[in-house]
């Protein structure tokens, strides 16, 4: 994705933000439920400014780091909508984590210059893709919940998530992923029909590559997935197995294979 450059100030927000997250974390049991989402505001908005550096940036690059950091962002917005209209969800501290991580990953490897013969449509293209990993993202967050209310109320230990009923947590879920489903569908579709446009020379013809492989496994299966719920009443362990894998997949598509061609192979993507 576009965002990540190496320049002083974006470093210094970066520190700044994954330090603002980190206090989240490891503070937030001794916190109030106040302080902790006032500190979790800051960092998020912090956040919100590493993602405008860099988009306002003189050079706008994309990577599988910077991907991941906007992916914990929209994850973590997703949370704060949610959180007022549901406050007794507590994940404030696993999503602090994920952003601390993602914003230090960002730093770490910035990404690449978007090539000179790129559209200027291509980080709109870029942006739908990271939108889609942003709502399946979510959608895994709540089907882990709903995995962990599940686990304590076999174990009689508490309240499952606060008094959130399962069956909100699982509507949410397929929500989202539905959400996401259209968003994946509009970016596979764009790259089919103006791969051209989008990539100049280089996208005159489909390419079956890693990432077009996974994209499409993953589409087929959340694909599979809303029919199974449509048409079966598919839920429960089933329903999450088969989120987990499609997920699994689409995280495999653009951040597995950016990882590999920047960090293992060490050298600029095609």
């Amino acid at each position: 994705m576009i965002l990540a450059i190496p320049s002083p100030l974006g470093v210094a927000l970066g520190i700044a933000t994954a330090v603002a997250y980190g206090f989240v974390a490891a503070a937030g049991t001794r916190l109030s439920r106040q302080s902790t989402q006032w500190a979790l505001g800051i960092a998020w908005l912090l956040h919100a400014a590493v993602l405008v550096h860099g988009l306002i940036g003189s050079e706008p690059r994309f990577g599988f780091a910077p991907a991941l950091s906007v992916t914990a962002w929209l994850v973590l917005t997703v949370y704060a909508v949610e959180s007022r209209m549901y406050p007794q969800l507590k994940v404030r501290r696993a999503l602090a984590w994920l952003g601390a991580a993602a914003v230090l990953l960002a730093i770490l490897f910035p990404g690449t210059p978007l090539h000179v013969t790129a559209s200027p449509w291509l980080p709109l293209h870029l942006a739908l893709g990271i939108a889609s990993y942003g709502l399946f993202g979510a959608a895994v967050v709540h089907a882990w919940l709903i995995t962990r209310a599940e686990k304590q109320i076999r174990l009689a230990t508490a309240e499952p998530q606060g008094g959130v009923p399962l069956l909100t947590l699982e509507r949410l879920t397929f929500r989202f992923v539905t959400a996401g489903f259209v968003l994946l569908s509009a970016t596979l579709l764009a790259g089919l029909l103006f791969s051209e446009q989008l990539y100049g020379a280089a996208g005159r013809v489909w390419k079956w590559d890693h990432k077009t492989t996974f994209s499409v496994l993953a589409w087929l299966t959340f694909a599979i997935l809303l029919t199974g719920r449509a048409r079966f009443g598919w839920r429960g362990r089933t329903a999450r197995r088969v989120l987990y894998a499609g997920s699994a997949l689409l995280l495999l598509a653009y951040v597995g294979s950016r990882f590999v061609l920047e960090v293992v192979l060490a050298r600029p993507p095609v």
